[in-house]
């Protein structure tokens, strides 16, 4: 980068905020932009919701995607496809992450890949000079969490992370709702997600590995192990080694507004149960059932996750609710209302999602990054790090049948047999970064 466009990512604010183009309309705006005044973006793993956020951040003028990297061909021949048809550049290609982090060009990194990559990534990428945009969770285990926490800060680059409600106005305005105190003292939140849309994983053989997929880079620091596609594509998250199931895909955006809202991130103690009881013969591990209880000392937070069932709590898929001495308050991704208990405030009707959460989420990031103002991030490394470190108790809870004890000045927990799950284990020659 030349020490013009260097100046520019540091201090300007050259483009009005909010300035997101519907896709189709890139093309032209984006000539209007001065090569100097661009932020060059490039994507690591575009299979999912990495390319949902590269397409979020291309819809902004001043962006522009000069790399892609991916483990699968196939993958990186579909998106570059994808680009073209918007009429935007070509896009350099790679396989190996590393080899694209040493082009000079890149500004910010956006990390779309299985969770389990998400540690060596983020400081892999701070490290060669790069912002990033990380998806959520931040890591797979505690230590990951730690130590991606501590390299942001010693590298001094702008991280957000993908929990792009912290940016939707509908979740905003329900804060503050909350904030208020109408709803007098809160004794017991809960978020869940039931999705009816995802059944079994039926067991299959493991196979050789598919054409133009290099598998070593996809496992990286995971155990080896022949491939099987149930542990490929969109369905790794449900195994351990990669992570977390549901707890971690859907818990770690609501769960994190219950932080947020009680303006608390660190409980004292946690419990879980759950286990397969949906699909007990099929091949994913994590569970499709589960409930968590965690002890706040002054309130309760009760996650509730099933898989093959749709209908929740108030009757939502998914969602969070602030349970008061006067009301309650139920929010999730379409609108937020006021349920009041009996006649003691107004009942609020449901109030609407407007905006496109992860549009608004990128143009915060992109609007800090161009003001050089960190604090002004909707969901920077501190946030991510609070709520990915609570999903990982629940999930530490489940899978040693205990209730665990959570010591945060030692950020260690009271049992050994809790505690052998804080840090990962690397194989394949790959190793934990130390920070």
């Amino acid at each position: 980068m030349n020490s013009t466009r260097r100046n520019f990512i540091k201090t300007a604010s050259v483009l009005a905020a909010g300035s997101v183009l519907p896709l189709d309309k890139l093309s032209a705006a984006q000539t209007r932009v001065s090569p100097n005044d661009k932020i060059q973006v490039a994507l690591i793993g575009g299979n999912s919701m990495g390319y949902s956020d590269l397409a979020s951040f291309v819809k902004n003028p001043e962006v522009e995607c000069v790399a892609l990297c991916d483990v699968d061909r196939n993958v990186l021949n579909k998106r570059t496809d994808d680009l073209l048809k918007l009429n935007l550049p070509q896009p350099k290609l790679y396989v190996d992450y590393r080899k694209m982090l040493e082009n000079k060009d890149i500004d910010v990194v956006v990390i779309g890949t299985p969770d389990h990559w998400h540690c060596l990534m983020l400081v892999d990428s701070l490290e060669a000079g790069k912002h990033a945009y990380v998806e959520k969770p931040i890591g797979n285990t505690i230590a990951e969490i730690n130590i991606m926490q501590k390299a942001v800060k010693k590298h001094g680059k702008m991280v957000q992370v993908g929990q792009w409600q912290r940016s939707q106005p509908h979740f905003v305005d329900a804060i503050n709702y909350l904030k208020s105190g109408k709803l007098g003292r809160i004794r017991t939140c809960k978020a869940w997600s039931y999705v009816d849309w995802k059944g079994a994983v039926p067991k299959v053989p493991d196979t050789p590995v598919p054409e133009g997929v290099n598998y070593d880079l996809w496992l990286g620091p995971a155990p080896k192990r022949p491939f099987n596609k149930n542990r490929f594509h969109f369905t790794w998250r449900w195994y351990w080694e990669y992570a977390g199931g549901l707890m971690t895909d859907w818990g770690v955006h609501l769960i994190d507004y219950i932080l947020y809202g009680m303006g608390k991130s660190v409980p004292l103690s946690v419990m879980a149960i759950g286990g397969k009881y949906a699909f007990p013969d099929d091949d994913m591990v994590t569970p499709d059932t589960m409930t968590a209880v965690y002890d706040f000392k002054d309130f309760t937070m009760i996650w509730e996750h099933t898989i093959g069932i749709g209908l929740g709590n108030w009757k939502r898929p998914h969602g969070m609710s602030y349970i008061g001495e006067n009301g309650t308050l139920v929010l999730d991704r379409n609108g937020w209302e006021v349920v009041p208990e009996k006649t003691k405030i107004e009942a609020v009707p449901v109030q609407k999602n407007v905006g496109v959460g992860l549009d608004i989420h990128v143009r915060n990031f992109l609007d800090c990054l161009k003001n050089n103002t960190p604090q002004k991030l909707n969901a920077g490394i501190e946030t991510g790090r609070g709520v990915a470190l609570v999903a990982q108790m629940g999930n530490i809870a489940y899978r040693t049948g205990e209730k665990v004890y959570w010591d945060d000045a030692k950020q260690s927990f009271k049992t050994e047999t809790a505690n052998k799950l804080i840090t990962p284990v690397y194989n394949n020659g790959y190793k934990l970064p130390k920070y």
